[in-house]
């Protein structure tokens, strides 16, 4: 008895010594996880659910729920079939003995008809609603025959009508059970995922026709619960759509509950008007709808058993968890809960994109600092570890078999080494000669000079090569290195874009609607995707305005004053017919513009010209010009000057450093071929927002900058690109104003000119005499003098192009807007 009291005792004064530390949602959370292992994981829920649509009647008296539910769990849960089975059973033995002995045998019969014909079916999932159906249509056959000796067109026809039903729900039980089997669910559902859902649960609920407690109907409860969750939840359309699917699946199973599909829509409809009004609203909204039908006559009852129908369900509801409503909420389409999950995901995956762009930039740099470590040694003892090799390798082949090596190594080691040391210098810087007195002094010393002469030939030969070859090796390494590197800076810049995520801007989207509808323009629908000074992007839906140009004349600029800078329209789609919408989108206005003129000509008046020009505006705020110049003329020069540019505006809009996408295409046109084929490159890179400009010139002529009188010259000294593979891009920086004529041109234009001795005072005196500042037009003129000097002959394929910088004046002034102005 002691062992019994202390066994009983010492649990409750362990739980009255923790009471006071007892959290109730710590309690909550331990049932609710005791209940899903029980209902869930064990899977008894599908004994419950097998109960209900074991006793559940269509027109009361069809039951064709059981086997197509029977068959669903043993398709996709076989562990759980026989609790489904059981339930099955068991719910149609509360209507009938020969309705459980049918569900219990076609049940098996289905099992094995269905095991003996597996070993033919392709898939089984689609196979089984025929098989259902039919094996449901030759059960319910024998069974009426058994039972009334023969067969009636009634009885064919109601045969039928079951075996079309099983059908159907079937194919409805394989979508809805994984909902009832699976714990978590990380998909989202489908819209035909919820009807299903909805079917399955009104046909479920229809099991419980006929019962009753304190006079109240348990299905209208239940049903009414049901249109409330889901009003609640997912809002009018979704609560209309399940009032309707309940009200009729309830209609089919009793005729006299057709008055309950018309409470049930109307309730769905007014609950999820009034969801706002969180649970009491939606309450209310089926205390409305009871009323308002119950008014018209319900075949039956009164309004005020109605009334405490209705008053039961809302207690449930008002009971249910949030937890449970938001939990649903997050697979049901078109709720906050469902938008805030896919939210989550997207960010989930652009995290793990960004992580994993992250890596590869951190490991190209890694790989970028590999490629540029090499062993640093002091240049004396890097030197002096080298002639010791090179002395080795050459004692080797001589002094070895020699008879006096003793006498000379042993005992005059350093008198030996020394004059070696020099012969290898002499003969080094003299071209494999060594001068009469160092040759006298070493003839007295070794008896085998020549020998020594020749090898030590052969050993610089091999030695000047290797170093050759290190050489290359270092700076082909070099070349990788910055490679490596440029690409680890473009992949970091990509990671840190990916994870900024685009601000959410509904109250600027809202004070921008306002603002321009109250100046009478009307905006069908605004869109920010960013707000930061000097990068505004907003996409608007505007109404056909018959090409009046609303938007540029009106919209931009009253954004202009609204967002405090220059706003103009970046794209516009205009509509076709009046009655669709426009889409613009509007940009912040960069500081500068620049325009272009070209003229171009090839050899001989020839159509093929092996100079390529390009102008690029870049996605960086930037601009860039350039030309290319192919060795020679032609179709192979214009390739290769084509190339070159096409090389060159692929890497630059990847966003690499400009001297990198350089190195990297001169490293890629001299390894592709090994033909003497070269072509020069001159890049101007302006920037937009303050004017800067970088000159990159590889083997190019100079270019000029003209500022009203003042002609600047721009000049770099490189060789053409493909004739090395390492070397140095000297980047010439120059400030750029506005009005500033920027002229390039190819040497065909430059070295033009017949009979000059000076070219650069030619061209400064051409660029002085011109009295316009139209681009095109001063590009036309310098080819026409260039061409007049030759006497009409095009000697060399020219190119010339003109770039012009203006500031960025907008054609519409800012139209104030005084009542609304942004609040970031």
């Amino acid at each position: 008895m002691e062992k019994l009291e202390r066994s009983l005792i010492e649990p409750i004064g362990e739980v009255n010594l923790h009471s006071s530390k007892w959290d109730p949602m710590v309690g909550v959370k331990k049932v609710q996880l005791l209940l899903e292992s029980f209902f869930i994981k064990k899977g008894y829920l599908l004994l419950f659910v097998g109960f209900l649509l074991g006793r559940a009647l269509i027109l009361a008296k069809l039951t064709p729920f059981c086997l197509p539910f029977f068959a669903s769990v043993y398709l996709i849960r076989r562990d759980r079939a026989p609790l489904a089975l059981i339930g099955l059973v068991a719910g149609a033995a509360t209507l009938s003995l020969s309705n459980a002995a049918s569900t219990f045998i076609i049940s098996i019969f289905f099992l094995v008809i269905f095991r003996i014909s597996k070993k033919w079916l392709t898939n089984e999932m689609r196979a089984m609603p025929l098989f259902v159906g039919i094996i449901l249509g030759i059960g319910k056959l024998a069974e009426s025959f058994i039972l009334s000796r023969q067969l009636t067109l009634y009885d064919a026809m109601m045969v039928g009508v079951q075996a079309s039903l099983a059908f159907i729900l079937t194919l409805i039980f394989l979508q809805s059970i994984p909902l009832l089997t699976l714990n978590k669910r990380r998909q989202l559902l489908k819209t035909e995922e919820i009807v299903c859902l909805i079917i399955m649960l009104a046909s479920i609920m229809t099991g419980t026709i006929g019962w009753k407690i304190y006079d109240l109907s348990v299905e209208h409860i239940m049903s009414r619960y049901l249109v409330l969750v889901f009003s609640f939840i997912a809002g009018a359309t979704v609560g209309s759509t399940v009032g309707v699917v309940t009200g009729l699946i309830f209609s089919l199973a009793s005729v006299s509950s057709f008055y309950h599909m018309s409470l049930l829509a109307f309730s769905g409809v007014l609950g999820g008007l009034l969801k706002e009004g969180k649970k009491i609203g939606v309450s209310v909204g089926l205390f409305i709808s009871t009323l308002l039908i119950g008014m018209y006559g319900e075949g039956g009852g009164s309004i005020l058993l109605s009334v405490l129908e209705t008053s039961a369900a809302v207690f449930l509801f008002l009971l249910t968890p949030q937890s449970l409503t938001s939990r649903l909420a997050k697979y049901i389409p078109g709720t906050p809960e469902y938008t805030a999950e896919q939210q989550k995901y997207m960010r989930k995956m652009r995290d793990v994109t960004a992580q994993r762009v992250s890596q590869f930039s951190s490991l190209f740099h890694t790989l970028s600092k590999s490629f540029s470590q090499t062993e640093v040694l002091p240049t004396e003892e890097y030197d002096q570890r080298e002639m010791d090799y090179f002395m080795s390798n050459v004692t080797e082949k001589t002094c070895q078999t020699c008879f006096k090596k003793d006498q000379c190594w042993a005992k005059n080691f350093a008198t030996t080494y020394s004059y070696m040391e020099e012969i290898i210098h002499e003969m080094d810087q003299n071209e494999g000669n060594v001068s009469l007195k160092l040759n006298k002094e070493w003839e007295k010393l070794c008896s085998r000079p020549k020998k020594v002469y020749e090898t030590i030939g052969q050993e610089l030969t091999f030695f000047q090569a290797n170093q050759k070859l290190k050489k290359q090796v270092h700076e082909s390494r070099k070349l990788v290195a910055d490679q490596l590197l440029g690409v680890s800076e473009v992949m970091d810049n990509f990671a840190k874009e990916i994870q900024r995520e685009r601000e959410n801007h509904y109250k600027q989207e809202e004070q921008i609607m306002e603002a321009l509808q109250g100046f009478g323009i009307h905006i069908e629908q605004v869109e920010i995707y960013s707000l930061e000074p000097g990068n505004v992007d907003i996409e608007m839906s505007v109404p056909f305005c018959n090409g009046h140009g609303e938007c540029e004349k009106l919209i931009a600029p009253m954004l202009s004053d609204i967002l405090a800078e220059t706003i103009i329209v970046n794209k516009e789609e205009c509509a076709t017919y009046p009655n669709e919408f426009c889409y613009v989108t509007f940009r912040s206005s960069k500081a500068y513009t620049v325009e272009t003129g070209v003229a171009h000509a090839a050899k001989d008046g020839g159509l093929i010209s092996g100079d390529s020009y390009s102008t690029i505006e870049l996605g960086f705020g930037k601009y860039a010009i350039a030309i290319s110049d192919g060795m020679g003329n032609g179709e192979r020069a214009h390739y290769e000057s084509k190339e070159t540019l096409q090389l060159l505006q692929k890497i630059l809009q990847s966003g690499i450093d400009e001297k990198v996408a350089i190195k990297s295409i001169n490293s890629i046109l001299s390894l592709r071929t090994t033909d003497e084929i070269f072509s020069t490159l001159d890049l101007a890179m302006i920037d937009l927002k303050n004017a800067a400009a970088k000159f990159l010139k590889i083997g190019s002529t100079p270019s000029f900058i003209k500022r009203g009188n003042k002609i600047i010259k721009i000049q770099a000294s490189n060789l053409p690109i493909g004739i090395l593979q390492e070397f140095e891009v000297d980047v010439v920086s120059e400030q750029l104003k506005a009005g500033d004529l920027l002229i390039m041109m190819s040497d065909g234009v430059f070295e033009g000119p017949k009979h000059v001795e000076n070219y650069d005072l030619w061209m400064k005196r051409k660029l002085h005499e011109l009295e316009t500042e139209d681009p095109q037009e001063i590009a036309d003129l310098i080819m026409e003098e260039v061409i007049r000097s030759r006497s009409g002959v095009i000697a060399d394929d020219m190119t010339v192009t003109v770039a012009k910088i203006k500031h960025n004046t907008p054609k519409w002034a800012s139209i104030p807007v005084y009542h609304k102005r942004k609040h970031a």
